[in-house]
């Protein structure tokens, strides 16, 4: 082993010889659905979004993101947070090392499914067409068009809650499901909050804390009816350039921008954040302006 090589891994292992890690690196192990196998210590930065992780967990599960719902689970197995949402950051659910991810496979098709990618011998060495897809009695298109003819309100995160309520219903007769969220139909949703807010305002998004600036004030028929807040963000943090379904909205650059209800954002003096700002910082500031803790006043 050359010099240098060995330097480079005296710095990976350091002195415990474990890998070396950043303050924001947390350890989790990930459990499937589909699959036997307990992935063990994935490492995962508390900034990423959950939507990033599905990304990551991706390569190690072969479920697309899609398909994927994320149930994190402490020490003892036990629920902490369904994550979603796929705008929040890993870290406003505060993981800890050795807490797991279990990802719930929600393709009925899934190539996972009954030891589709861990018995070799199940795996199908063949590619399908859209159209012979199309021509099956039973697939994912099908099923999922059913649903939403049934339910036009219908999701995937609210196929996993109703299964997941079944499931808890039949361990604890005493669990009550909490009722499932109405079908905003009412085009003056939240126009009251939405009032207050005007295009140019500084804004901060009151789950996961991202900061920007207020774009657009409005309806969005495409999405639902209601009204809706445009946001530039001050980071990479959005998903779109300001865009729905083709319609411009307000123009930012790509990953910028999002659209949330009125409830979900505040306006105010959110000024954007400095990222290599530090608390010592505030602290010595603080305590240059008052003295410092145990100064002396000299009369």
């Amino acid at each position: 082993m050359s010099e240098s090589l060995a330097m480079l891994k005296d710095y990976v292992n350091y002195d415990t010889g474990g890998q070396n890690r950043g303050e924001s690196t947390v350890l989790l192990h990930v459990t499937h659905s589909n699959l036997k196998a307990r992935m063990f210590e994935i490492r995962l930065d508390r900034h990423m979004t959950v939507e990033r992780v599905k990304e990551k967990l991706r390569g190690h599960t072969g479920t697309g993101g899609a398909f994927m719902h994320l149930t994190l689970l402490d020490y003892n197995g036990q629920v902490v947070a369904d994550m979603f949402q796929d705008e929040v950051k890993l870290g406003y659910f505060s993981p800890q090392d050795g807490w797991t991810i279990h990802i719930t496979d929600l393709d009925p098709h899934s190539l996972a499914a009954n030891g589709g990618l861990e018995d070799v011998s199940l795996v199908k060495k063949y590619e399908i067409s859209d159209e012979d897809y199309n021509k099956r009695e039973n697939n994912f298109r099908k099923w999922k068009q059913d649903k939403m003819a049934a339910d036009p309100s219908w999701t995937l995160a609210k196929e996993v809650k109703n299964n997941q309520d079944k499931k808890r219903m039949a361990n604890d007769p005493t669990y009550v499901p909490e009722p499932a969220k109405e079908r905003i139909t009412d085009d003056e949703h939240l126009a009251e909050l939405a009032s207050g807010m005007k295009v140019g305002d500084r804004c901060e998004v009151t789950v996961g804390g991202k900061r920007g600036e207020v774009k657009f004030v409005g309806k969005i028929p495409a999405i639902a009816a209601g009204w809706w807040i445009g946001v530039q963000y001050d980071e990479p943090v959005g998903k779109n350039d300001g865009s729905v379904k083709g319609k411009q909205f307000f123009t930012c650059p790509p990953k910028f921008g999002g659209f949330l209800r009125p409830d979900k954002l505040k306006v105010g003096d959110y000024p954007e954040e400095d990222i290599f700002a530090s608390d010592d910082d505030d602290d010595d500031t603080a305590a240059a302006a008052g003295g410092g803790e145990g100064a002396v006043t000299v009369s």
